[in-house]
C-alpha cells in the first residue's frame, strides 16, 4: 500500500494516487450529505482526531515517550478559545470586581468597558497560533520534570498532568469564575473566513452561502479541518525526514546510544513534547469553535487513551497508519449508532446494547486481535523510514580494478 504514495520509487503512480485521493476527499461531503449531515459530522470529528493523533505520534511514535495526558493540550486550546471568543471574559471581569474590586477595576480600565460588557471576540486566525503557542509552552512544562523518566513512570506522570488540567477546568469557577466550572463555556463564536460564518448566518438553518454556492455548515467545517490536516501532515513529514526527526528516532531506539553520539536528548525531548502539544492546541481551538461549547467532560482520561489507541492501532511512527487508525476509531461509533442500533430496533423492537457500549467492546477486541496478528499496527512504518540509507552497510559494486 505504501508504494501507491511513494513519490521516490514511482512518482507517476503516486501522483495518480494522490489525485484520486484528493478528488475523493473533496467529493465526500457532497455525497455523504445526501444520506444525512451526521455522516459529514462524523468525518469532521475524524479530522480533528487526526490532528490530535499526529501530534501524539510525534511524542509516542517518533520520540518513543509514552504520554497518557495528551488530551490536556486539547483542553487548553479549547478553553483558551472559549475565553477569547465568547462572552465568558466579561464574566471573568465581573467576578474579579465582585471578589477583588481593586484588581477587577484595574482590569476593566485596561480592557475597556466594552469588553467588560460583551467579552472578547478575537478572530480564529489569532486564536489558532495562540492556542498552538499556549499548548507548546505547557508541553515543555510537562516535559521538563519528566526528562529522566521512562516507561511506566513517564506514563503515570503524564496521566497525572492530564487529570490535573481537567480538574482545574472543572473547579476554576470560584472565587473567580474563569472556566464556569462543570457548566462549561457556551456561546463560543463560530469560525469566520473573510466575513463568512461557517456556522451559517441567523435564520439560514446552518447553511453557508459563498457567492452562488450553498452548503451545510458541517461541509464548510469539513473543508477547513481538511486544510488544517493537510498542513499538519506536511509539517509532520518534514519533521520526520529532518535532522530533528532523526534525532527523535535515535532517542526512541536507544537513548543512551543517542546521547553518546552527541544528541542533546534533553532539548530533543522538550521539543517533542512542545511540538506535539501545539497540534493538540490547534485541534482544541477548532473543536471549541465547531461545537460552540466546551466542558470538562470532553477531556477525560478515556479521550487520551482513545488518541493513544489510534496511534498504536494504526502504526506508531507511520503517518499514514496513524491517519488510518484515527479514521477507523472515530467512524466506528457513528457506524454502530447508525447501523447496529437501527438493526436492533428492527429485529427486537428495542435497543439492547447501546452504541457506546458496543464501541468499547469492539475497540477492545480489535486491539487484542491486532496486537496478536500485527503487533506493529495495521499499517506499520517501513524500516527505511527508521534510519537513513547511509546507515546501512552496503558492499561496493565491483569495478574490475584491483586496488593497489
Amino acid at each position: 500500500m505504501s508504494s501507491l504514495f511513494d513519490m521516490q520509487s514511482n512518482p507517476r503512480k503516486a501522483a495518480v494516487s494522490y489525485a484520486i485521493l484528493g478528488i475523493a476527499l473533496i467529493a465526500f461531503p457532497f455525497i455523504a450529505s445526501q444520506f444525512g449531515n451526521s455522516w459529514v459530522r462524523i468525518m469532521d470529528f475524524a479530522l480533528l482526531y487526526i490532528m490530535l493523533a499526529l501530534g501524539l505520534n510525534i511524542v509516542v511514535g517518533f520520540a518513543g515517550l509514552l504520554d497518557l495526558g495528551y488530551i490536556a493540550f486539547y483542553a487548553l486550546g479549547a478553553y483558551m478559545t472559549g475565553l477569547l471568543a465568547s462572552p465568558q471574559f466579561a464574566t471573568v471581569l465581573e467576578s474579579f470586581v465582585n471578589q477583588y474590586p481593586v484588581v477587577g477595576n484595574s482590569l476593566i480600565a485596561i480592557f475597556g468597558p466594552e469588553i467588560a460588557q460583551n467579552g472578547i471576540h478575537l478572530s480564529v486566525w489569532f486564536i489558532i497560533p495562540l492556542g498552538a503557542a499556549l499548548a507548546a509552552v505547557f508541553g515543555a512544562l510537562l516535559g521538563a520534570p519528566t526528562l529522566k523518566l521512562r516507561g511506566d513512570y513517564l506514563a503515570i506522570v503524564t496521566l497525572g498532568f492530564g487529570e490535573i488540567i481537567r480538574i482545574f477546568m472543572n473547579n476554576l469557577s470560584g472565587p473567580v469564575n474563569i472556566t464556569n466550572g462543570p457548566q462549561g463555556i457556551n456561546l463560543i463564536d463560530p469560525i469566520r473566513i473573510f466575513g463568512v460564518s461557517l456556522a451559517g448566518e441567523a435564520g439560514s438553518q446552518s447553511t453557508v452561502h459563498v457567492g452562488f454556492i450553498s452548503m451545510p455548515s458541517v461541509n464548510a467545517y469539513y473543508f477547513l479541518f481538511l486544510f488544517l490536516c493537510i498542513a499538519i501532515i506536511f509539517i509532520s513529514y518534514r519533521l520526520q525526514h529532518s535532522r530533528l526527526g532523526r534525532a527523535w528516532v535515535a532517542i526512541r531506539e536507544d537513548e543512551v546510544a543517542a546521547k553518546a553520539m552527541g544528541i542533546n536528548t534533553r532539548n530533543m525531548k522538550l521539543l517533542a513534547f512542545a511540538m506535539g502539544a501545539s497540534f493538540g492546541g490547534v485541534a482544541g481551538a477548532m473543536f471549541a469553535s465547531f461545537q460552540g461549547f466546551v466542558s470538562p467532560e470532553s477531556f477525560s482520561l478515556m479521550e487520551s487513551i482513545m488518541v493513544l489507541a489510534m496511534v498504536v492501532l494504526g502504526g506508531m511512527g507511520h503517518i499514514p497508519g496513524v491517519i488510518l487508525g484515527a479514521v477507523l476509531l472515530v467512524s466506528l461509533e457513528g457506524t454502530l449508532r447508525h447501523v447496529v442500533e437501527p438493526i436492533q430496533k428492527i429485529l427486537f423492537g428495542e435497543i439492547f446494547v447501546a452504541a457506546e457500549v458496543l464501541r468499547l467492546l469492539v475497540l477492545g477486541l480489535a486491539l487484542v486481535i491486532i496486537m496478536q496478528i500485527r503487533p506493529s499496527g495495521i499499517w506499520p512504518a517501513p524500516r527505511q523510514e527508521d534510519r537513513p540509507d547511509a546507515d546501512v552497510d552496503k558492499p561496493d559494486k565491483p569495478t574490475g580494478v584491483v586496488g593497489a
